[in-house]
């Protein structure tokens, strides 16, 4: 079970990444990109991920997964309810969300700074 506080240092550490409050929610962004965007009440992680994969992967674990709002469909987004997800994996969708909106040359270096990953 996945709880903010696995994954807020990743909002910081990561390069070019920096957190703020919008509204009471905390968001991870690069630049004015928001990558990673928290509920009020903190129990949903939505997070960047690619339109063409996010049926998939709501069908595969609709227990962990669901489509953003009708609204936010043009983006590349999906949410996913923290507490169904384990910490290593919470993770590894924020680096991933993170590799979306960086340049290539900044992941290259992340995988070669962290092998075994966000873990």
């Amino acid at each position: 079970m996945a709880v903010i506080e696995d994954v807020r240092p990743l909002g910081a550490e990561l390069e070019r990444s920096y957190q703020v409050y919008v509204r009471g929610r905390l968001k991870f962004r690069v630049k004015q990109i928001v990558y990673v965007a928290f509920s009020l009440d903190e129990t949903v992680m939505g997070f960047a991920f690619p339109k063409e994969e996010r049926a998939a992967l709501v069908a595969s674990s609709p227990h962990k997964f669901q489509l953003p709002s009708a609204s936010d469909m043009r983006f590349n987004w999906i949410h996913a309810d923290l507490a169904a997800l384990d910490p290593i994996e919470a993770r590894e969708f924020v680096v991933d969300a993170w590799r979306m909106v960086v340049p290539q040359k900044l992941s290259r270096a992340y995988d070669l700074a962290h092998p075994h990953g966000p873990g």
